[in-house]
């Protein structure tokens, strides 16, 4: 390893871009057909390279997966694009959760990657290969989002107690392997239907293992953790990717966000100033224009009604961490009624985690006291406002974990938050290089709908135009 740790110069490729930057181990080579790669990301690597100093692309960027997500790499690899588009106007996220395999992130993913809306979905996850958790995850972000998604293919894993040059014949060795090259075989084979970049991590990390005399622990700081040089090599060999080409088709991303200026002839103008468009999708935004002096107000309307009334454009946000630990205290919670927006706490009232029992209360800010509960059975709140299925709490799992009481003084809590308003107020516009978008509603149905602005009289609603998302998939029934 420490022939390795020497520094050399290696470049960062994003979008025809090279930025020097000195790396502590080798540099893998780039891919062989660099001139394919990024293909399917073009959307976000448009909005990221054509973004200049008078024109301030906003770009989200959600990584999510398990604690491998999580890991240094990601956040380099974030300082990288940050680096390589200084103009843009990046809001990047990493919403890992370690330990938490495929079954475990579906349910999370409710909190977390469906109402973030990203651009870009850099993801990763073990388990749900056979049960089929992992296609569903990449199947719902397709539903309910315009994302497009990048997979990295699987580093490699090796078992703790094996030696640094266990045999690849190794019962362990070869378990280990296969279950990976399983998961692996999934993402290539999903990947078309899904119109997926693919990041090849593993093959060009087998490559780069044979090249320098190294073995997968030595990339590892235990059986499935990078280690400095596992990390670094994560973040390069994912980097390439994030690679922007005119030459791509834009066909299969052009029509699924679309911006219609205010002053196009689809934009219906009424003499008070209200607009109303009809748009196909599941989200509209709406530009600000920019202009000075004072801003009003105006009053939003989706098919006719404000949107509040949808209850699908409210959201339970993810709790509190189950204590001592990082992960959520409860995996999932829905609602059966129509939701209010309202902070909610649930307290234990009685717990024994080696019996697996677990009892509390709930109660919302503004429901008030709301129902008791038992974590073995389903829980429907006395206003229907949350539901709780049976085994979604890891609060038990976590004292285990940690052998150690629960705290006194322990609380659950989580919000109700809207995906919309009902009242739009025109934001101020200090940097004319940047737009000023509002969400007035997200999370409808996938299909035609109408959205009206309508000004409340007291001062002027620039608009500069709406912003229409549409899925590239129908949506099923949400499970």
């Amino acid at each position: 390893m420490q022939r390795l740790a020497l520094l050399i110069v290696s470049s960062l490729i994003l979008g025809g871009l090279a930025v020097a930057q000195e790396a502590p181990f080798v540099a893998p080579p780039l891919p062989q057909n660099l001139d394919q790669v990024g293909k399917n990301i073009q959307r976000t690597m448009t909005l990221l390279a054509t973004s200049t100093p008078e024109k301030r692309n906003k770009v989200r960027i959600l990584f999510y997966g398990q604690s491998v997500t999580a890991g240094p790499w990601t956040y380099a690899l974030a300082e990288d694009i940050k680096k390589a588009y200084p103009n843009a106007d990046l809001l990047i996220e990493n919403r890992a959760i370690g330990g938490y395999e495929a079954p475990s992130l579906i349910q999370t993913a409710d909190y977390d990657l469906y109402p973030f809306y990203p651009d870009l979905l850099i993801f990763h996850v073990w388990g749900g290969v056979k049960t089929g958790e992992q296609e569903e995850i990449i199947r719902r972000v397709r539903q309910r989002t315009t994302a497009e998604i990048m997979i990295w293919t699987t580093h490699f894993r090796w078992p703790k107690d094996a030696a640094r040059d266990a045999s690849w014949d190794d019962p362990a060795v070869q378990a280990i392997t296969a279950s990976d090259e399983e998961r692996v075989a999934l993402y290539r084979a999903i990947a078309p239907k899904y119109g997926i970049e693919i990041a090849e991590v593993r093959e060009a990390l087998r490559q780069y293992l044979k090249d320098n005399n190294l073995y997968p622990k030595d990339t590892l700081a235990d059986s499935v953790h990078p280690n400095k040089l596992g990390n670094f090599l994560l973040q390069s060999l994912v980097r390439p990717y994030l690679r922007y080409d005119p030459k791509f088709s834009q066909d299969p991303w052009k029509d699924l966000v679309k911006e219609i200026p205010a002053t196009d002839p689809r934009v219906e103008r009424k003499a008070n100033g209200s607009l109303k468009l009809t748009f196909e999708g599941n989200r509209i935004d709406l530009i600000a224009a920019h202009a000075e002096g004072a801003r009003g107000t105006a009053r939003v309307l989706i098919d006719g009604k404000a949107p509040s009334q949808f209850p699908e454009l409210y959201y339970h946000c993810r709790p509190t961490a189950a204590p001592h630990v990082w992960w959520p205290a409860v995996n999932k919670i829905g609602f059966e009624k129509a939701p209010l927006l309202e902070k909610w706490t649930l307290k234990i009232t009685e717990c024994d985690p080696e019996k697996n029992l677990l009892k509390y209360t709930v109660s919302g800010s503004v429901t008030g006291p709301d129902g008791e509960g038992d974590q073995s059975q389903r829980f429907v709140s006395n206003s229907g406002r949350v539901v709780i299925e049976p085994g979604k709490f890891g609060v038990c799992g976590a004292l285990k974990y940690k052998k150690l009481p629960l705290p006194d003084d322990y609380l659950v809590t989580w919000e109700t938050r809207p995906l919309f308003v009902d009242t739009y107020q025109a934001p101020e516009t200090p940097d004319k290089s940047r737009e000023y978008p509002t969400t007035l509603a997200q999370g409808l149905s996938n299909g035609t709908h109408t959205v009206e602005i309508i000004p409340n009289g007291d001062g002027p609603v620039p608009v500069a135009a709406f912003r229409a998302y549409r899925p590239p998939l129908a949506v099923d029934a949400p499970k």
